[in-house]
């Protein structure tokens, strides 16, 4: 039997996977026709490419190695005697030199690229992600089209590798916020695949955070740590993604009801910011501000059922409180409400909860993925039997059904 070649392999591996070749040009921001050629033989594809499809289709670096093993070698001349000067040698090193500098792509396009980015990342906590969604996808198609440009420099490439990889990452958050979850695990792999190449572990961490938060919500607690703790282990020390996944840890230790391991974490959470710079822009997604921490800390010690988170989480609406029809941070001021909806039900104030609840609802702030939370307020109104709990079921469908 004949080795299988790389476009024939493509090929297996996105039948395996259910795609057609429209789909899966679709989710790689890929020319179909390219795709087509790649699946043929009669076009390679540049590496970035191949990582991207590798990580999509879930082909264990199969495609990487056939991809490799199929660039051609470069032809020799005639390989000289040692030592002998050949007539050739300042030319071609000047050619060199020229092909490294050779590049389609300015750098004023990718740091326009950057600020793109940082626009997102900033808009993202205050805006909805059926709107992100489209910019995103966009962006994406932009960076994927530079990558399969002819000429650029190595620099560039990797510069295109970091961005991709970032942009990927946005996009599987804002996937998960939608409850999307089969093109955020695509995202996720794509961002993660991206990062190994360019050799980005900031980008690696916040990739396992991500899926941490997806596990939790999803129920899995103890993974939901395991993920978290993984995070940080290959996250800079000191960096965003490093305190974000420490607190993740603390949010899967509440849910587990493991008590001391939360305090631990929450101590640790705010050891780590309480020196940190007020970022610029200070609602970056994934640049960690001290202010979150008191945010994180209303949710976890909600979680974990201490009479505290309520303390907290009244601190979080009188911070973030919209004045004068300015409301700058309205997810967090939205999660509160539901945090102290939690720590009121518990408590067996029940209407105080079906209150908080209903103004976290009425805000169009609660992401799909945290209507789980909101549900869990709804419940302990209900089996408390309060007059106005049909109102709030009411409400609860109302969002989950836009």
């Amino acid at each position: 039997m004949s080795e299988e070649s790389f476009g024939q392999a493509l090929r297996r591996h996105r039948r395996a996977a259910g795609l057609s070749q429209a789909q899966l040009a679709q989710e790689l921001h890929l020319d179909q026709g390219n795709l087509s050629r790649y699946e043929n033989d009669r076009q390679r594809p540049e590496p970035a490419t191949v990582d991207a499809l590798d990580a999509l289709l879930c082909a264990g670096g199969e495609l990487r190695a056939l991809a490799n093993a199929a660039t051609p070698q470069p032809a020799t001349r005639g390989i000289p005697t040692a030592g002998a000067v050949q007539p050739c040698d300042e030319t071609d090193a000047m050619e060199l030199a020229r092909r490294v500098a050779a590049s389609d792509i300015s750098s004023e396009t990718l740091a326009q690229l950057e600020m793109t980015f940082d626009d997102l990342a900033t808009a993202y906590p205050a805006s909805s992600p059926h709107n992100l969604l489209p910019r995103l996808r966009e962006h994406l198609g932009y960076i994927s089209q530079l990558i399969d440009a002819p000429r650029k420099t190595l620099a560039a490439h990797r510069h295109l590798l970091v961005l991709g990889g970032w942009f990927s990452l946005l996009a599987a958050t804002v996937h998960i916020d939608l409850n999307q979850h089969a093109p955020a695990t695509a995202r996720l792999r794509t961002a993660a695949g991206l990062a190994t190449h360019a050799e980005q572990d900031e980008i690696r961490a916040w990739c396992y955070e991500t899926e941490a938060w997806r596990t939790l919500t999803g129920g899995d607690y103890r993974r939901a740590a395991e993920l978290s703790q993984h995070a940080q282990s290959i996250a800079p020390s000191g960096s965003s993604a490093e305190i974000q996944a420490t607190a993740q840890e603390g949010r899967a230790w509440a849910r587990l009801g493991e008590g001391n391991a939360t305090y631990r974490t929450v101590e640790r959470v705010h050891s780590l910011s309480a020196h940190l710079p007020k970022p610029v822009p200070a609602e970056h997604h994934y640049r960690y501000d001290p202010g979150k921490a008191a945010a994180y800390t209303a949710t976890t010690l909600a979680w974990l059922g201490d009479p505290e988170g309520e303390q907290h989480a009244r601190a979080v609406i009188d911070r973030f409180r919209p004045t004068n029809d300015f409301q700058p941070w309205p997810r967090r001021y939205a999660t509160a409400h539901v945090d102290l909806a939690l720590c009121t039900a518990r408590n067996g104030r029940l209407d105080e909860a079906a209150d908080a609840a209903q103004t976290a609802i009425a805000s169009g702030q609660v992401a799909p993925s945290s209507w789980w939370r909101v549900r869990e307020v709804v419940n302990h109104v209900t089996t408390g039997k309060l007059p106005t709990a049909g109102e709030l079921q009411d409400s609860y469908r109302t969002m989950i059904s836009r």
